[in-house]
């Protein structure tokens, strides 16, 4: 398969335009780069149609990233770039087991390692890549990698301001690139289900709808930062709906870990373990701080936005008003969108029956990452997990089950939708501009939360009308030389 539309003199172009510097490449065996006509078929799939990819970020997550990029036949895995030398170690050893016989027989090279990933971008080889770093990295590493003219998948949120998501937009456009984010339930049939059963009037008039949005309590309340407990003050802190700005103290910085590469456009500040540690505890211990993550936004809300703004109709816009619980007008942090439907942030399900008094008490409302949705004919959850999909009456639900709503997405997951765009040049299921819409509904209630009143939001020009105050809470400046 054709690596870019763009030779390397231009992304070299590129790298020097955008004040990249150069960096050693590391490897564990000198990477042999084949062309994509030379490499060795697995039996499955001409070697000229595999798809090339490379993986930046083996934490947790990047290592069930390249797990179903390693069972995928239509592609081969070439490089992967990692600022910790063990888990890059790690990462080639995967490879390596994986690809056992087609090294043995020849037909494929060796794994390419880096800590820098403007190095792995300017290979010419490379398809696409898959970015599972934490979410401060998110943005300009798939900005760098539409401008190397990299196809792109990106772990969820994909920004940390709605500025410089919206940049991303603009650069996998201006680059016609294909962009996944990586929010699988889009790929859930299940879930699917619910969304249209939903938009196609399945609730009639929808009123409101539900998803969670909790504090900080439970994450910086437990055990690995009780070490630290007097500078995150967790009975203070942990009421917070928002990350914070921790002074953690300094510890010395492991053995092959470059730290400034870690912190990278995020401002400098010392190593402590509480923000990337081995083993791993957990997915995203560093989103507490506000400088690498969104905190709530970043463990659940990414995940609930995707699927409910789908399910409302306003998966490429947004609400209208964000309407604080100090105003008096709602018990919680309300999203009220053009056609007058809200969107209720509750701390657990409890509060949908005994707070707003939504759904039965006999409700079911069990699952993860997803909502509650509330219509004239009744409700139902957009949930997998627990009890699932769930909803009332009982006639609404026999309706819903009929198998003229069943949905249809094929034999592709989330992966695999991507995969089969990067070949068709179509969008894929969570496209650029609906990542950047999932993100942004997180960044407008931390605003709305950290200004502590209600806000107008006009999703089309993407400004608070006439708010300066929480218009400069849209972008953040960055650590040179790491610009976008």
């Amino acid at each position: 398969m054709a690596s870019s539309s763009r030779n390397a003199a231009s992304k070299r172009r590129v790298i020097t335009r955008r004040n990249f510097l150069g960096r050693t490449v590391v490897a564990a065996a000198a990477p042999v780069i084949i062309p994509a006509s030379a490499r060795g078929a697995d039996g499955h799939v001409a070697p000229s149609e595999r798809i090339a990819l490379g993986l930046i970020g083996h934490g947790m997550m990047g290592r069930g990233h390249l797990g179903r990029l390693l069972s995928a036949p239509e592609v081969e895995v070439l490089a992967l770039c990692e600022v910790d030398r063990t888990r890059l170690d790690a990462g080639l050893a995967a490879v390596a087991g994986a690809y056992a016989e087609r090294i043995a027989g020849g037909t494929y090279g060796a794994c390419g390692a880096y800590t820098d990933y403007r190095e792995l971008l300017a290979r010419d080889d490379i398809d696409g890549v898959v970015i599972a770093t934490p979410d401060h990295w998110h943005s300009p590493m798939s900005i760098h990698a539409a401008e190397a003219g990299k196809d792109v998948y990106c772990e969820k949120p994909i920004s940390i301001t709605i500025d410089e998501g919206r940049q991303l937009v603009h650069a996998v456009r201006r680059h016609g690139r294909v962009f996944q984010n990586g929010s699988q339930y889009r790929t859930s049939p299940s879930i699917r289900r619910a969304c249209d059963f939903i938009r196609q009037g399945g609730l009639g008039n929808v009123t409101a709808a539900f998803t969670l949005w909790n504090t900080m309590e439970h994450f910086i309340g437990g055990g690995r930062f009780q070490a630290c407990a007097a500078s995150v003050n967790p009975a203070v802190t942990g009421k917070y709906y928002a990350p914070q700005d921790y002074a953690l103290p300094e510890e010395p910085v492991p053995d092959g870990l470059d730290w400034d590469l870690w912190l990278g456009p995020a401002l400098a500040r010392p190593y402590n373990s509480l923000y990337h540690t081995n083993p791993m505890p957990g997915v995203v211990p560093w989103s507490f701080c506000e400088d690498f993550g969104v905190g709530p936004s970043t463990w659940y809300h990414s995940h609930a936005a995707d699927v409910l703004q789908y399910a409302l109709g306003y998966e490429e816009s947004g609400p209208v008003d964000l309407l604080h619980p100090g105003s008096g007008e709602f018990p919680t942090l309300t999203c009220r969108y053009a056609n007058g439907v809200l969107l209720h942030l509750v701390e657990g399900w409890s509060q949908v029956k005994d707070l707003y008094h939504a759904v039965p008490q006999e409700a079911q409302l069990d699952g993860s990452f997803g909502g509650v949705v509330v219509g004239e004919r009744g409700w139902l959850t957009t949930m997998s997990g627990g009890s699932g999909v769930t909803g009332g009456p009982e006639e609404l639900m026999a309706e819903y089950r009929d198998p003229r709503h069943d949905v249809d997405l094929g034999d592709k997951d989330h992966h695999g939708n991507w995969f089969e765009c990067i070949k068709t040049r179509e969008k894929p299921h969570s496209h650029e501009e609906i990542g950047h819409r999932a993100a942004s509904l997180g960044h407008l209630t931390i605003i709305a939360y950290k200004l502590g009143r209600s806000l107008q939001w006009d999703p089309a020009r993407e400004v608070f009308p006439e708010d300066a105050q929480a218009n400069r809470m849209l972008r953040r400046a960055r650590r040179a030389p790491w610009h976008i």
